[in-house]
């Protein structure tokens, strides 16, 4: 969805010739996919989604004031009020964890400098609390760019109906929407890390086991146009807000456009034939209109199958890149919220690269011994309870997902970044983090949750997010911060 898009409506002729060039496409991955050699470096990179607010901490659509001061590595998203920042790739051997950490830093303070000078301010979090119903109901929370339109226009002509969202824990919600405005309220961060095409499915795999542990322990959307709803609202959130399918579509079994999968894999071929096979496209634009180039050097630039992929929201991606000398393939982890702080972000990275590496070397992995049912209703749970939520593991059955972490993953996540190299202080200072949350039961959505309780009046809100933004600013780990509200 990156790519520049020149129309916001398709014509039956285009969708058509969209469709063969993608199947045709598919053919000429298999075979690049057998036959050339790819880069396996093993580099990590990491995308991050922020809100911009206003004096009263309420969502600030001037997204384009201020990426016009910001150079390309920033970018915008579909929401007004949002802005898209990049790492670029690198080793995490040695002290890689803190130099990304550095990385994030400077380009936080950047973006906090350009929004300041648009009146403004940064908020780094999964879901800001003060949207309103009455803010996406207004058009202007939309980035007037085609791509965006276009994506809109194609998911609610599939629909031909209101989008319904509805949603309960605590609270309870529910509202028919007219567009998918409240996909721009699932602000995450995208976990890259690059592998061997012949060591994909591994990583894949192992990805899909841990991603309710993820959810969990990464919680942090706990409040959605404000109503207290699951500790990580992002999830379904997202699910519903691009959902193409009418209830009758539901019943019958067509699977969602966001979506966890249905099986452990052999092949990241695999996945783009599930995409090819199950989803019709939504945005048909073709290369030549994209101005994409037929071959990237010798690597075939795949325009259709990549632009495809990307219309599909899986919470762990394939991704195949051309750029480059030899073109790679990576995962996309994309199921964690941005936020609490820059630390909190690269812990959560740590913690996630880790147990990649350690399960994907294992020669009865994890994913021999859970049923891939499990492995989503793992996801379901820790989404929906965070730090309190129950899953279930191999040879330990149903438990707490904070001993599971504190008794068994934090060892396995830690001999993993020694098999990465990441020096020992970088180790145990990320993963400390980890630990801390656990100990303490508190992440992002379990600070809101407590914090909101401790405030009364119509200023609640507002005052939880400014809370939040200051101690965001002071950059202490999230299980450190007082629930106190000022």
């Amino acid at each position: 969805m990156g790519d520049k898009i020149s129309t916001d409506r398709y014509t039956p002729r285009q969708r058509t010739k969209y469709r063969k060039r993608l199947e045709d496409e598919l053919e000429v991955f298999d075979r690049h996919l057998q036959q050339a050699k790819f880069v396996s470096d093993g580099t990590v990179g990491l995308e991050l989604e922020l809100n911009l607010v206003d004096a009263s901490m309420h969502p600030a659509p001037r997204n384009n004031d201020v990426l016009a001061q910001l150079s390309d590595e920033y970018q915008s998203e579909i929401g007004a009020y949002n802005v898209e920042l990049n790492l670029p790739p690198q080793s995490i051997g040695g002290a890689g964890l803190r130099r990304l950490e550095e990385g994030l830093t400077q380009r936080l303070e950047e973006v906090r400098c350009a929004a300041r000078k648009c009146s403004t301010e940064v908020a780094m979090i999964g879901t800001l609390p003060t949207v309103t119903t009455e803010f996406l109901e207004d058009p202007a929370w939309m980035t007037n760019e085609h791509r965006y339109r276009g994506l809109n226009n194609s998911i609610m002509e599939s629909r031909g109906e209101l989008l319904h969202v509805r949603l309960s824990r605590q609270d309870d919600f529910q509202h028919d929407f007219e567009d998918i405005a409240t996909e721009s309220t699932c602000t995450s961060m995208q976990l890259h890390l690059q592998v061997a095409p012949n060591r994909f499915a591994d990583a894949w795999n192992a990805s899909q086991a841990i991603a309710g542990v993820q959810a969990a322990v990464g919680a942090n959307s706990p409040l959605f146009l404000g109503r207290r709803l699951w500790h990580e609202s992002r999830i379904p959130v997202f699910q519903q807000s691009i959902d193409t399918r009418t209830q009758e579509l539901i019943n019958q079994g067509v699977r969602p456009r966001v979506w966890f999968g249905e099986r452990w894999i052999t092949s990241v071929f695999d996945l783009f034939e599930e995409n090819v096979r199950y989803f019709s496209p939504l945005l048909p634009e073709g290369r030549m209109e994209a101005g994409k180039p037929l071959m990237t050097g010798d690597n075939p630039g795949l325009h259709y199958l990549n632009l495809h992929n990307g219309t599909v929201w899986r919470w762990n991606r394939p991704i195949y890149d051309p750029n480059g000398e030899l073109s790679h393939i990576r995962v996309e982890n994309r199921l964690l919220p941005a936020g609490p702080t820059a630390k909190d972000v690269i812990a959560d990275a740590a913690f996630y690269y880790g147990l990649v590496k350690f399960l994907g070397e294992q020669t009865r992995p994890v994913w021999s011994r859970m049923s891939f049912a499990t492995a989503e209703a793992n996801f379901l749970a820790g989404a929906r309870d965070g730090l309190f939520a129950r899953v279930s593991w191999p040879t330990l059955g149903t438990v707490d997902v904070c001993k599971l972490v504190a008794e068994h993953l934090l060892d396995m996540a830690r001999e993993g970044l020694r098999l990465f190299d990441v020096s020992v202080d970088c180790i145990e200072e990320y993963l400390g983090i980890i630990a801390g949350r656990v100990e303490a039961r508190q992440n992002g959505a379990s600070w809101q949750l407590a914090a909101l309780d401790s405030v009364s009046g119509d200023d609640a809100l507002e005052r939880v997010v400014r809370q939040y933004l200051v101690n965001q600013a002071a950059g202490a780990p999230v299980h450190t911060w007082s629930t106190e509200v000022a």
